[in-house]
């Protein structure tokens, strides 16, 4: 398994982390790769209000991963743990992560 960051940058996550959410981690597992959305659980709550009074509803967004914080250090251990757990075996089930051609990853 491999963690990736598209914008892999200091002031990402000094923004993530400020923001409560991250949603640029690509997980790479074995020819699969996962598209993560990582938020901590005040940002899905701003995020629930503000929609339900908005729009009467709230979309949630695919592969939601809720963390303590919205660091890397945090997602990794998060997303570690899940991959001990076969959450991603879960996701490749019902059809989710595309298939990679780059590498194999364990």
């Amino acid at each position: 398994m491999r963690i990736e960051y598209e914008n892999d940058t200091d002031l990402a996550e000094f923004e993530a982390i400020n923001k409560g959410y991250r949603n640029d981690i690509i997980v790479n597992i074995k020819g699969s790769r996962f598209r993560i959305y990582a938020t901590t659980m005040r940002r899905l709550e701003q995020d629930f209000e503000t929609e339900i009074k908005e729009y009467g509803f709230y979309e949630v967004e695919p592969n939601i991963v809720i963390v303590e914080s919205a660091t890397k250090e945090s997602i990794e251990s998060t997303i570690e743990y899940l991959f001990k757990c076969k959450y991603f075996e879960k996701l490749r089930e019902t059809g989710v992560g595309s298939p990679s051609h780059e590498e194999n990853d364990n």
